[in-house]
């Protein structure tokens, strides 16, 4: 048997083997497995909060799309819990944006001083019902689900402008000085509540999200919030102290930075009694500079690391729902993700997004399926898969949780192998015009699924990588399942 060991050099475009095509060697290290992987799966938040109010029929084909057995196979969920603007305030946030707060304002309440964590008169538990439902759709298919709650805005009345789209000027914290522990409480008691409720646990809270940025400000049409990265340490010392308080098994997640480079600037302004108190570090993967930083402070430290958001559509990409230039982007984008980051998880942005073509724009490709979010809750409702849906599929489906990252010695490949070893799962991108020949490592029965311009995940030549394309190599020994009829033991 050939060996599969670690092999550092990729043998690269080679000898023509027909007219237009090169060689590709992989050679996974399979003995040098790295991060076990915990899955996939999509933030809740905007697209949760309306088809969670759609005819039962129709949430329900969503959430088999995304967690049923025959989808995406996802097991991960991030909840978003609202702030919450006050009732006065004119509607002005994006559609399904405006998630409400779980708190309760009386009548007779005046300023921003009067509601108290202790008080069960100030919050309303009928909220949210629309992501809600999720919650539950999500633990009835999945037979292990993580759960995360997380957080874009304080309510209104602890922000400085009153409102939960930032501060009046983007670089400015709104959280008002002295709230973080108020703050803290509302976070754990929401999770604490939801937990009771849903019959769930949520393994870790994410109090602030994209934190050191100038993406929030009053203005904005979505909630979010600045936290300098003194400020950060502040609210999760906090949140940390009102989760232990309660007795609860939540850990702090964070910084949930928009990109790598600002995560090690964060990182770098935390105390080391805030780094300790974190439980699982968060990145989101909107710019790729300082990867490696992450996976290095995330493994110095012994903390588990998420890549925690992300949706990667091919940048001024009309909408196409059947297209196969944003999905090569996005796959690329995930191979890349795994490689450098190693994480722990892959976590999808918004799953489902509003169809884009209006007016005289062109669109955009964002989401995996695309739907008029802005249509009469009561339907009907027309779903589109994308082809994007698939291309994300030819990972999810494939690279299991319980499975190890290992290293393959090709840019465009991404490996996996199973807890017993009898399966090993390769991702390759093949972006270019010329078909690309797959050289498989030796002693394993091969199957392969493509997703390109005109196939969704079907069978296919495990040997070859035509142009255009995204290959998932499913490599078996001693009696593995195999997605395909396999073609027989490589070379």
């Amino acid at each position: 048997m050939a060996s599969v060991g670690a092999a550092l050099l990729s043998a690269g475009p080679g000898a023509a083997t027909e007219t237009g095509a090169v060689t590709i060697q992989l050679r996974p290290a399979i003995d040098r497995p790295s991060t076990l992987f915990e899955g996939w799966g999509t933030a809740l938040a905007w697209f949760a909060d309306v088809t969670g109010g759609w005819p039962d029929a129709d949430r329900t084909r969503l959430a088999d799309l995304f967690y049923g057995p025959d989808g995406l196979g996802w097991t991960i969920a991030r909840y978003n819990i609202g702030g919450g603007n006050a009732p006065e305030t004119p509607p002005y946030l994006r559609v399904g944006g405006a998630i409400p707060g779980f708190w309760h304002r009386p009548a007779q309440a005046t300023g921003r001083d009067w509601w108290r964590a202790d008080d069960p008169g100030l919050w309303d538990w009928s909220q949210d019902l629309r992501q809600r439902w999720w919650l539950d759709a999500v633990r009835d298919r999945v037979r292990t689900p993580i759960f995360e709650a997380f957080s874009n805005s304080p309510p209104y009345f602890m922000t400085v402008s009153g409102r939960v789209s930032g501060a009046d000027k983007g670089r400015d914290d709104n959280l008002r000085p002295g709230f973080e522990r108020p703050f803290a409480d509302y976070l754990a008691t929401v999770v604490g509540e939801l937990e009771r409720r849903h019959r769930i646990r949520f393994r870790t809270l994410s109090p602030v999200n994209e934190p050191n940025t100038d993406y929030w400000y009053a203005a904005n049409k979505q909630e979010g919030s600045h936290w300098s990265p003194a400020r950060q340490a502040a609210v999760i010392d906090a949140v940390d102290a009102a989760l232990k308080a309660r007795g609860m098994a939540t850990v702090v997640a964070a910084p949930d930075e928009t990109n790598s480079h600002l995560f090690v600037a964060d990182w770098a302004g935390w105390p080391a009694a805030t780094r300790a108190r974190v439980g699982q570090l968060n990145v989101h993967s909107y710019g790729t500079v300082h990867q490696t930083a992450v996976r290095d402070i995330a493994a110095a430290s012994g903390i588990r690391l998420w890549m925690s958001e992300n949706d990667t559509p091919l940048g001024g990409d009309p909408e196409d729902l059947e297209g196969i230039a944003s999905p090569l982007a996005f796959a690329e984008h995930i191979v890349l993700d795994l490689k450098r980051l190693e994480p722990a998880a892959w976590v999808f942005w918004q799953a489902v997004e509003d169809l884009s073509v209006r007016g005289d724009s062109k669109g955009s490709n964002w989401g995996v399926v695309k739907a008029d979010l802005r249509s009469d809750p009561a339907g009907p409702h027309r779903i589109h898969v994308t082809r994007k849906y698939w291309a994300m599929a030819q990972f999810s489906r494939y690279i299991r949780p319980g499975y190890r990252l290992v290293p393959v010695d090709d840019l465009d490949t991404v490996g996996a192998i199973a807890p017993d070893g009898r399966t090993l799962v390769m991702v390759h991108v093949n972006p270019g015009p010329v078909t690309r020949r797959l050289v498989l490592p030796g002693g394993w029965k091969a199957a392969a699924v493509v997703t390109d311009a005109t196939r969704a995940v079907a069978c296919t030549d495990p040997g070859r990588a035509p142009p255009r394309a995204i290959v998932t190599l499913v490599l078996t020994r001693r009696g593995a399942a195999s997605p395909c009829p396999a073609r027989g033991a490589t070379g």
